[in-house]
């Protein structure tokens, strides 16, 4: 009994995690309600706006994922030190991490800039649909540096365990958002009628309103990391090394993933205008049904990079353990939320009944993929990435998205012309391949690696 209550956690192991896992997975409950509250707004002006505004913000979704790339790295770096009280080297993590996502933002603002047209026939070759998401993407042109910074931030503060902070500047943004929206895209309060722009001014207004409140606490007001402007420019070369080992291929492995997604996204696009309809709807729900799941791979990323600095690695093994049978339950809660709620939400769309017939065929695979999705999550994003094993992750992101997802979904999209459930079953197979991969690897212990500190 005494050996099955270790796996199993006790009571403030589950205080722990769920003080860690709640107000995240309200923050990303949040981040749904917004793009859900968008995608409802501009239902209204037809399939070829809410398919333009679905396709211009995957590059935004490709930026954003390779940001959270960036920051989760650093959190492997920074929850360790905060468990070993290791400030310096902390700090020292914060500032290159900076650096980079001042570099990423810079880069993506410039080819928005300069190749809006180009990007968005990456994802569709609609003319119409092209030529909204070009309006879409120029209105949007400042929110590179500040997702950049203000997630980054989020998650460095998530790490240190300052988890409300975030959550209450989500909160605040999502009726700034809505508010906006309805402004603008529908032309209220003496506003002109913007339409699709008038979503993409109403995200800008909220993403600027985060910048301000997420980094003015991180810079001015946070007594714990107590990480000042002026630290941007300390010197860190002494951690540089350990810093590319240990986040590089977390940056590489999200990053993949980001390029994966927005090849699906490809797929989709030459499908068909309706196929791309009914997947910004499912994209909603899918969203919806794994807040929890998030907020649960964030918060074992954070405990066991604590309890690994704390130098307790068996402990950190059977927390392993107990943190994948929780992302078991909470897949199969998604999959019957996904069950329960697929109804009502694809009739609350203004869409085609073509679209919706999609969409309905769409959320049987989405149930069905979404278990492995979450034990996977918990894994990759969550154990073993806390254990420092990212090189091994990011090989499993090369490998089964590349080899085995993109070219089934290519060939069953494109090619045989198979059922949506089908299509869309075998774009997300990797899910299932990297949940059983991922496993041994756990079983294996070798994913528990020692990291430097400063100098």
């Amino acid at each position: 009994m005494n050996s099955l209550k270790e796996y199993v956690g006790d009571k403030n192991f589950y205080k722990k995690i769920l003080s860690i896992a709640i107000p995240i997975s309200a923050q990303q409950l949040i981040t749904v309600g917004v793009n859900l509250m968008d995608t409802i707004m501009l239902s209204s002006m037809g399939d070829t706006q809410l398919s333009a505004s679905a396709l211009g913000g995957q590059f935004i979704n490709l930026y954003q994922i390779f940001c959270m790339g960036i920051g989760m790295g650093a959190s492997v770096l920074t929850s360790r030190y905060w468990g070993m009280k290791e400030l310096p080297s902390l700090r020292k993590a914060v500032t290159i991490m900076l650096r980079f996502v001042l570099i990423l933002s810079s880069l993506f603002t410039l080819a928005t800039i300069f190749a809006p047209n180009l990007i968005v026939r990456m994802y569709t070759p609609e003319k119409d649909i092209i030529s909204y998401g070009v309006i879409y993407l120029r209105w949007q042109i400042p929110v590179f540096v500040c997702i950049g910074l203000s997630l980054t931030c989020t998650i460095v503060l998530r790490s240190v365990g300052q988890v409300r902070i975030p959550l209450i500047s989500s909160i605040i943004a999502f009726f700034v958002n809505i508010f906006f929206n309805w402004v603008f895209i529908f032309g209220h309060l003496g506003a002109p009628r913007m339409e699709i722009a008038g979503a993409a001014v109403g995200t800008l207004i909220a993403r600027l309103f985060e910048l301000t409140f997420i980094c003015g606490y991180f810079f001015f007001y946070d007594k714990r990391i107590s990480y000042k402007i002026k630290d941007i420019s300390m010197r860190c070369a002494d951690l540089l090394f350990e810093y590319i080992r240990v986040c590089i291929p977390v940056f590489i492995s999200d990053g993949l993933l980001a390029l994966g997604n927005n090849a699906v996204a490809m797929v989709i696009g030459r499908i068909g205008k309706t196929f791309v309809s009914a997947n910004s709807v499912t994209t909603i729900l899918q969203q919806l049904s794994s807040v929890l799941t998030q907020g649960m791979a964030h918060a074992s990323c954070i405990v066991t990079g604590h309890t690994m600095g704390e130098g307790d690695m068996e402990k950190a093994q059977k927390q392993g353990y107990t943190f994948l049978g929780i992302g078991f339950i909470l897949g199969c809660f998604a999959a019957v939320v996904i069950l329960l709620m697929r109804t009502p939400i694809i009739n609350y769309y203004k869409a085609s009944e073509e679209t919706k017939a999609i969409a309905w065929e769409l959320m049987d695979a989405i149930g069905f993929i979404v278990i492995f999705q979450s034990m996977n999550s918990v894994l990759t994003k969550g154990v073993l990435r806390a254990g420092g094993d990212t090189r091994f992750l990011m090989a499993g992101d090369i490998l089964f998205l590349w080899v085995a997802s993109i070219p089934l979904g290519i060939i069953a999209g494109l090619v045989l012309h198979m059922p949506p459930f089908w299509i869309y079953t075998f774009l997300k197979i990797d899910q299932i391949i990297k949940c059983v991969w991922c496993y041994f690897r756990l079983r294996s212990r070798k994913w528990m690696k020692k990291i430097r500190t400063a100098s």
